[in-house]
């Protein structure tokens, strides 16, 4: 049995994987790879599997001045807070040519030293407790971009189909339409999996292990070991993490992903049809007993290697039976009463947008109406994208309760008290507000099912 068939039966995490090419596939980089980094040659050794199995000198792709440049571009595009050191991206970039000289030198001669990461606690999605957010500072993320470009497309040539969460060229609807389509194919016997505190209790040494099946670079492994260890500052104590790969950083989304890849491969060995966006899974079954199976292959895998099932979160859910669902990625999957499949957006999800709307249209609001108007529309426009295949209903509720806010602001402005309610209706008509330009997620609906028809 060669490597490639133990790796897809979950025998082994996947190394290197050689899976023959065109050579003139080779010649034109995928628009995600880092062309500073990755040339037609590399890339072509990427895609015919490298001799031994094994890349050995990486560093120096890291400490290249084009891709630190290029790191910085995409750190600065992604905003995010400052860090320990109070440097902000936009100050950072202000002596951007001294500050990556510094940068590339301190690579080069092993000075480099990673700054502790700032802890913050954000609310999870509906309010529910919060999430540790591991912030580093903007030095350090470009470091972490810088190798996120060199080790990245090694590591992509091995990851399951089955696998979509922060991934390139790859998405929240990508494993949205899979899993429905797995329903569709009368997979209807579900594994609602929570993998407990995931990012925070991945076992380093094993990690590594992993990282090492197909990098030999000594320094690169120790560099990804600093960051690893990065201290954590938290009220003001810092403290080094003992295993986890925290988030907040633009390295450990791809960390996490190598080290649950095995269980991606393992799930399609044991013939299952799991879905994967990170740390959430759902395994769908043709049968109950399948489903069994597939959540004690699940367990099992968990335990050898350092992590848990959450007990409470994880569960079987016959989607046969009336009133059954599940939730992911936003979405509810519920069986009706009659017996008909659906999906829509969860209650958390409405929840959700509903607090990103509530700052921008309070009736203390000092903008005018198209200003505010104008605010709105990309976060309405955004949630109607992902969540068109919702109900109906829930674009009336949504449409009417922004209104709502809306005629609310316009009643106190008339020295009115209260919400906007009975007669502002009909000072303020749903007309009024369209010709203001406020995007309506029901009128958007009826387009979109008036052009489907067509």
């Amino acid at each position: 049995m060669d490597a490639v068939e133990e790796i897809r039966q979950g025998k082994k995490s996947a190394g290197v994987v050689a899976i023959p090419k065109q050579a003139e596939e080779a010649e034109a980089l995928p628009p995600w790879v880092e062309p500073s980094v990755w040339t037609p040659r590399m890339w072509t050794a990427l895609l015919n599997g490298v001799k031994g199995g094994q890349w050995f000198s990486l560093i120096d792709k890291v400490w290249k001045r084009e891709n630190l440049e290029s790191a910085y571009r995409r750190v600065a595009r992604n905003k995010g807070c400052p860090g320990v050191d109070h440097i902000s991206v936009s100050k950072y970039g202000q002596r951007l040519d001294d500050q990556l000289d510094l940068l590339h030198g301190s690579l080069i001669d092993g000075s480099y030293r990673t700054q502790a990461l700032l802890r913050k606690h954000i609310p999870k999605e509906g309010g529910t407790g919060t999430r540790p957010l591991s912030i580093p500072t903007v030095r350090d993320r470009v470091v972490h971009t810088a190798t996120k470009h060199v080790i990245e497309p090694i590591f992509e040539k091995t990851f399951s189909e089955t696998s979509f969460g922060f991934r390139p060229q790859r998405s929240n609807k990508d494993a949205l339409r899979a899993t429905v389509e797995a329903l569709k194919n009368g997979k209807l016997y579900v594994v609602d999996a929570d993998i407990s505190k995931c990012f925070d209790e991945i076992p380093h040494e094993p990690l590594l292990e992993r990282i090492g099946e197909q990098i030999s670079d000594s320094r690169m492994l120790t560099l990804i070991g600093d960051f690893l260890k990065q201290g954590i500052m938290e009220a003001e104590e810092e403290w080094e993490p003992q295993e986890g790969t925290p988030q907040g950083g633009p390295l450990s989304p791809l960390l996490a992903n190598i080290y649950l890849n095995p269980v991606d491969w393992l799930m399609h060995a044991k013939g299952h049809t799991s879905i994967r966006f990170a740390d959430d899974i759902v395994i769908l079954c043709t049968s109950e007993e399948e489903a069994h199976a597939a959540r004690e292959h699940l367990r099992e895998w968990m335990r050898e290697n350092g992590l848990r099932l959450n007990p409470d979160k994880t569960r079987l859910v016959d989607m046969t039976q009336p009133k059954a669902y599940f939730e992911f990625l936003g979405y509810k999957f519920y069986r009706t009463a009659q017996n008909r499949l659906r999906w829509f957006a969860r209650p958390k999800s409405k929840k959700k947008l509903r607090s990103k709307i509530r700052p921008l249209t309070k009736r203390c609001n000092g903008h005018s109406m198209e200003e505010i108007i104008r605010k709105l529309n990309p976060i309405l426009r955004g949630w109607f994208e992902y969540f068109k295949h919702s109900l109906s209903s829930d674009f009336r509720q949504v449409d009417g309760w922004v209104r709502m806010r809306l005629r609310s602001i316009l009643r106190k402005r008339h020295k009115g008290r209260g919400r906007g309610r009975g007669s502002d209706q009909q000072r303020w008509p749903n007309a009024y507000f369209g010709e203001l330009g406020l995007f309506s997620l029901v009128t958007a609906r009826e387009s979109l099912r008036s052009s489907a028809s067509r």
